[in-house]
């Protein structure tokens, strides 16, 4: 284990970021798992204090991946995945929804605009918050959406119990310390009868933590994502259950027979891109994509225009792309384990 850890790790959240994994991802251990477990709020917060503007550059305002059709655009197949979550879960005018790890709130305008709800977006991080909340009032939706700071661990001492009549999370809870404990507040905050909507990050049933390779390929997303473990798609579902919540429909939407993977604006193929205007995008994600972002980042840092520490996290980011790409093909992973779940009417 890292000798930083029994003296604390130094610096801003940022600049710690990378030091909460070993530096060869081969020797990470329990006890590594367990640090970063303990220490989730900084983990995240030093991954999205780095993060946040170059996956808007490199990628969206919605901080999540998407199934694709041929010909779609990738803007458009962003806000399906979001139409699609709040289909299934019947959103309708004058709910009150909660957005738990909210970004910087793209996801929440989208559904506001879809559903014609009541949002609050909740986020630990306040970076993101001022991003969220600036970006929301320019697109004329502050009296649709609020945003607060709060850790959705402890969801129940922040808002009280009964009070949404919804909650959602697109790929945002595998960033808590167990799935228990985030599902278990949910449920808490749902009103009897209100209804849960999440996209998960999974590792899939074919995966392995006993083989090397898989496990060292988890940590590899995981260093580049803000994740402090990865887990399995059994233990998300299982988790639902012990909390209370009846499943009414789960599914792997990555296993789905598509021609176009969700995973492929992350290869930097620009021979893949849907419409002329993803060439942009796919070639942000191709070798000299990444040359240019990461070079740029690096100089910005150095004259102190980016705080310290974008750039590692960026670098990060590198190594989770291309895991991501590995582990998708392989079926070892998906980001999209979709489940919709309710609270009875009865519960206690």
């Amino acid at each position: 284990m890292s000798t930083g850890y029994a003296g604390g790790l130094q610096g801003t959240p940022l600049e710690r970021y990378t030091k909460f994994w070993q530096k060869d991802l081969a020797h990470e251990g329990e006890a590594d798992s367990k640090y970063r477990l303990d220490k989730y709020t900084d983990v995240v917060n030093g991954y999205y204090d780095g993060a946040t503007a170059l996956t808007e550059y490199g990628w969206a305002q919605s901080f999540h991946f998407s199934r694709f059709y041929k010909g779609e655009a990738f803007a458009a197949s962003l806000a399906r995945q979001e139409h699609y979550l709040a289909a299934h879960m019947g959103l309708r005018p004058g709910m009150r929804v909660l957005d738990v790890g909210c970004g910087v709130g793209a996801p929440a305008r989208e559904i506001a605009r879809f559903s014609d709800v009541q949002i609050v977006g909740l986020n630990i991080n306040e970076f993101q918050l001022g991003r969220a909340r600036r970006y929301t009032e320019e697109a004329g939706l502050s009296d649709q959406i609020t945003f607060v700071k709060g850790d959705y661990m402890k969801l129940s001492e922040q808002f009280g119990e009964n009070c949404f009549d919804a909650v959602y999370g697109i790929e945002a809870t595998i960033h808590a310390p167990t799935w228990e404990g985030v599902y278990g507040e949910i449920f808490k905050v749902l009103k009897p009868g209100g209804v849960f909507g999440v996209y998960e990050w999974c590792m899939t049933d074919a995966w392995d933590p006993s083989i090397p390779s898989h496990r060292e390929l988890a940590h590899r997303i995981e260093i580049g994502s803000g994740i402090p473990e990865l887990r399995p798609m059994k233990l998300a579902r299982q988790a639902m259950k012990n909390v209370g919540f009846q499943i009414d429909h789960e599914e792997d939407l990555a296993d789905r027979p598509d021609d176009i993977p969700w995973y492929y604006p992350l290869e930097g193929d620009i021979s893949k891109a849907q419409t002329a205007w993803d060439y942009f995008t796919v070639w942000r994600m191709s070798w000299s994509g990444k040359l240019v972002t990461h070079t740029a980042v690096r100089c910005m840092e150095l004259f102190g225009l980016l705080p310290k520490g974008t750039w590692e996290v960026g670098e990060s980011l590198k190594v989770a792309g291309d895991a991501l790409v590995e582990a998708g093909q392989a079926k070892l992973f998906t980001p999209m384990f979709f489940m919709i779940g309710h609270k009875p009417a009865l519960a206690n």
